[in-house]
């Protein structure tokens, strides 16, 4: 069997996010304190110059000292402390960021984040982080963990940007599905008996087809431009400082293939794992993520935030639409397929597309185990049933949101990050009410309804809740 070659190389196009922009505009606006319309406090509308300097500047300086170790979630709204006696209210929904704690807690995962943002204005609805035993700290910022897999997504748009990749191109491959050697890279009919498309290789993360593409048809520098294009080694405009995610390149070829494979080389932080969501599901174009909204000071709001923030391009508009299709791969036939799946091939979202991607690396020396899943849904319009009309009219389709969702386990696990991922979006998706999806049964509310019906404690509906001895990715 033969590869197909139908990739051809153009000039890269993408810019670098980062802060090329009058950093004093910036920092004028942010200083400024936002009037608050007769009636209540309102979201600051910015537009123009203004606007594209908020979108990539620095955390502001009203906001610093923000704590968001001591997020307090109240049905009325979530907030954090800020110096000064002063609170900042949070973008968060309470039910989501709940039923995020309660699964990572119940579960009793050494180490887990779960961010959630708007994919329209940037909102940060659910921001959580746990560690089970030690002080707590602010995960979602950190940028520590081994990128994994989640790369492929960048050296899956730099194939498309640069080389003509389609999601539907055919490769055959074989090897490399712990580890990639030097004899994987090569191509072999006797030996590459496996072929899939491009797509499929997303879904399903195989390592030799990213590792043998990006070796025949990306330079170095092509990648780390897309890395860079991406938010790779430039800290993320937000609300608190962010550290920033990692990319080296080995000047070897086996070790700039692994590397584009997913293997070492690169970190990510969860909030950044969200902002390519979203950047992707915008059709290239990122926006600002925004989690603090207003600060209060002695009852009343000094400062509102801008949302809506539209950042620098990072990618064309038909990129975003393959690596979209080539990340809907991963749960309708890839590695997630069945953590959003009974065990009867049943849905937990019905008519849901999730466009996303999992990733999974071992430290065996720290005995640290890193699994990823990032992505965003709905990646098509939800169809609708017939009897979901009302008057005729078919029902607004829920908002679209990315996420950034990591856990890390240790040597024995109870679940993954995509399980994690699932029960938060199932509990985002059955809040907009979308036929057929139910919000999990998380610790607290079963304890609650033992307690209301009388009847006797029962087993999670969390699948995998067995402790299991770690594999391999």
């Amino acid at each position: 069997m033969s590869h197909e070659t139908p990739m051809r190389r153009k000039p890269l196009v993408a810019a670098a996010v980062g802060v090329p922009l009058a950093i004093a505009l910036a920092v004028l606006l942010v200083r400024r304190q936002v009037p608050v319309e007769p009636g209540g406090p309102s979201i600051a509308k910015l537009s123009g110059k203004a606007a594209t300097a908020a979108a990539v500047a620095p955390p502001p300086p009203t906001l610093a000292g923000l704590d968001l170790t001591k997020i307090d979630v109240k049905d009325q709204g979530v907030t954090a402390p800020l110096p000064d006696k002063r609170t900042a209210k949070l973008a968060i929904d309470p039910a989501l960021q709940r039923v995020a704690e309660n699964v990572m807690s119940m579960h009793h995962l050494p180490e887990a984040t779960v961010v959630v943002m708007d994919v329209e204005t940037g909102k940060v609805i659910a921001y959580a982080s746990h560690i089970e035993k030690g002080p707590k700290r602010d995960l979602a910022v950190e940028a520590t963990a081994p990128a994994a897999s989640i790369f492929k997504v960048v050296t899956g748009t730099s194939l498309v940007e640069n080389a003509n990749a389609t999601a539907d191109q055919r490769e055959c491959y074989s090897g490399g599905e712990q580890r990639i050697l030097a004899h994987d890279l090569v191509p072999d009919p006797r030996r590459d008996r496996w072929c899939t498309t491009l797509g499929g290789a997303m879904g399903r993360s195989i390592n030799t087809v990213f590792a043998r593409l990006a070796l025949a048809n990306l330079k170095p520098a092509e990648l780390d431009a897309t890395a860079r294009s991406l938010g790779f080694g430039s800290a993320l405009p937000f609300d608190v400082p962010v550290q920033p995610s990692a990319a080296r390149f080995p000047d070897d070829q086996l070790g700039f293939a692994r590397t584009a494979a997913g293997f070492w080389n690169t970190t990510l932080s969860p909030l950044h794992a969200a902002w390519i969501g979203a950047a992707i599901a915008r059709g290239g174009e990122p926006v600002r993520p925004v989690l603090a909204t207003d600060i209060v000071e002695d009852g009343k709001v000094v400062w509102s935030a801008p949302t809506n923030l539209a950042q620098k391009r990072v990618m064309k508009s038909d990129t975003a639409r393959t690596v979209t299709t080539m990340m809907d791969m991963t749960v309708s036939d890839g590695t997630s397929y069945r953590a959003f799946h009974d065990p009867k091939g049943r849905s937990f979202l019905p008519n849901v597309a999730v466009a996303g991607k999992t990733g999974t690396l071992t430290d065996a020396a720290a005995q640290r185990y890193y699994t990823w899943f990032a992505g965003f849904a709905p990646s098509r319009p939800i169809v609708l049933p017939a009897e979901a009309q009302k008057d005729g009219h078919e029902p607004s389709q829920p908002r679209k949101v990315s996420f950034g969702v990591l856990v890390v386990n240790d040597a024995k696990w109870t679940i993954k990050a995509n399980v994690l991922a699932r029960e938060v979006l199932r509990a985002y998706f059955a809040g907009q009410h979308v036929p057929g999806v139910s919000a999990p049964r998380t610790e607290r509310r079963e304890r609650a309804d033992q307690a209301r019906e009388g009847r006797p404690p029962a087993t999670s509906t969390t699948p995998a809740t067995k402790q299991r001895r770690q594999r391999g990715s």
